[in-house]
């Protein structure tokens, strides 16, 4: 058990401790606003926090990824350790935070500023004890990890500094939660064109609107996979000038995922055929953009990572939840870097605009990154 150890007692003791100054950490971030691509005033704050907090070789990189660095002795495994700035909600959000005492409600609260927020703190508490580490830890606040951003904070990130690491922990999702298996996804804009003309006057000429239409319906009909998991959606769609003109031009965002590649690559194919029969049917022509390409990877059950992470779960008094997602941890693990990511607090009704979380857990999930700092430690080096 990692907490017969003197040094994890006494992180976890700190962890409890730094609970108000977690929470006032939480606050700050949330209220400044970090849309997907609009990461900047967030990255800036974090950046002046890291630095502040003692970390070395602070800097942001060209992607707008923050990172900074806590050096070990050169003989033990590198981890990074990282947390998504970004949020879901659009420019001009109102992301002021609601505190109701044990529940802080606000949009982007739990994800991710929560995450955010341990990420620096377990940075301060590493820093005060003086902990001697066998490897770096290197802390990351990446960008772009939601929607159309396409992981590409973490993607930068693991280029750069591939040959470096050996772990991986990404902080997301709820407390008690393990992600090892990194969900895989394909998104396109589909784009279906054609002359158009008036509704009366035209009549029967093809309608962008239509056919658009009729792919969905397709499309919606698919059969797909129950193991390994495969699935489909059609989130967005517009179009049409008017209510009495034939549609030139209508479009729709696709997102199809799933945990096997091959079976993602078939249902692309299947799409593609829906899409080309339509086209031909009814005389509209139709693109195919793609918007992101979320890779896939997973580790087993029984990796020691996995296992660590039970092991602090054990001993925090946590039941560990293991389930697929899509997180920053799929680019690691795409390419054989071992992978996990763990939540920091509960909470709920997450990208929503009225989502919350509860604020004493989060010296649990500050306590666990702590210890599962110290945990990687003892772990194997990556084979490279």
């Amino acid at each position: 058990m990692l907490l017969e150890r003197p040094a994890a007692r006494r992180l976890v003791a700190e962890a409890e401790n730094a609970l108000p100054d977690v929470v006032r950490e939480v606050i700050a971030i949330c209220q400044i606003p970090a849309p997907t691509f609009h990461e900047e005033e967030r990255a800036a704050y974090v950046q002046r926090r890291m630095s502040e907090f003692g970390l070395r070789e602070v800097y942001r990189d060209g992607i707008g990824n923050v990172i900074g660095r806590l050096r070990g002795t050169g003989k033990g495994p590198n981890l990074l350790l990282a947390a998504h700035l970004d949020t879901v909600f659009p420019p001009g959000t109102d992301v002021t935070v609601k505190n109701e005492g044990e529940i802080l409600r606000a949009p982007g609260v739990g994800d991710n500023s929560a995450s955010v927020a341990i990420l620096l703190h377990a940075a301060r508490l590493l820093v005060e004890a003086d902990v001697s580490l066998a490897g770096d830890v290197i802390f990351v606040a990446t960008c772009g990890e939601e929607g159309l951003g396409n992981l590409e904070g973490m993607r930068a990130v693991v280029r750069a500094l591939e040959q470096e690491i050996d772990y991986v922990v990404a902080l997301d999702g709820s407390l008690g939660g393990m992600v090892r298996e990194g969900v895989g996804s394909r998104r396109f804009r589909l784009v279906v064109t054609t002359s158009g003309g008036h509704s009366w006057g035209s009549f029967g000429a093809p309608s962008a609107i239509h056919s658009l239409a009729r792919m969905i319906a397709r499309i919606s009909e698919l059969r797909v996979p129950i193991h390994p998991k495969t699935t489909y959606n059609v989130g967005l769609i517009s179009g049409g000038t008017s209510v009495n003109t034939i549609a030139a031009r209508a479009e729709a965002v696709i997102d199809l995922r799933s945990l096997d590649r091959t079976e993602l690559i078939r249902l692309e194919e299947r799409v593609q055929r829906i899409i080309r029969a339509v086209e031909r049917e009814t005389g509209v022509r139709a693109t195919l953009e793609l918007l992101g390409d979320r890779p896939i990877g997973s580790i087993p059950d029984e990796h020691p990572l996995c296992n660590l992470v039970r092991a602090v779960h054990r001993d925090l008094g946590l039941q560990t939840r293991s389930y697929p997602s899509s997180t920053d941890g799929n680019v690691p693990l795409s390419i054989g870097i071992p992978a996990v990511t763990v939540g920091v607090t509960l909470g709920g009704n997450g990208h929503r605009l009225d989502e919350y979380i509860y604020t004493s857990p989060l010296a649990k999930g500050l306590a666990q990154v702590l210890l599962l700092v110290l945990g990687v430690q003892e772990l194997p080096l990556r084979a490279r």
